[in-house]
């Protein structure tokens, strides 16, 4: 399968490499070098790198291995909006409105938020495969 970036844009509920842009420097911009925000940005990522090699390889997997490994890609996306939300909670008690967060959507509150926060999420792994070279 042939994927292009307008096909993506077709969908409900994207957000345009833009708007990721925007949310990507709103959420650096409350790190503000603080050690601990630091940490949990560099956990949120570990995470979002093993949810995206999964996620980049699944149109490429035979229906029975996306049934194997059905079970572990949500693990995986689980895990990677646990650590959105805890570097969230973390820099709202340390004072910053982590707005970049409500921008991402509410997983509980639309199915779709669950999608945006994981097309952030390899958003995040693709800005840091660039920046490796």
């Amino acid at each position: 399968m042939i994927c292009k970036y307008e096909d993506y844009l077709k969908e409900p509920y994207v957000l345009t490499i833009e708007q990721m842009q925007q949310i990507h420097n709103d959420l650096l911009a409350n790190l503000d070098n603080d050690p601990e925000a630091l940490k949990l940005y560099e956990e949120l990522i570990a995470a979002a790198t093993k949810y995206a090699a999964m996620r980049a390889k699944w149109l490429q997997l035979p229906r029975q291995e996306k049934m194997d490994t059905d079970s572990l890609r949500t693990s995986h996306h689980d895990s990677v909006i646990t650590h959105f939300n805890m570097l969230a909670r973390y820099l709202r008690m340390q004072g910053k409105k982590a707005a970049w967060r409500d921008a991402l959507g509410d997983e509980k509150e639309n199915k779709y938020g669950r999608k945006t926060i994981g097309d952030f999420a390899c958003y995040l792994v693709f800005m840091n495969s660039i920046c490796a070279r």
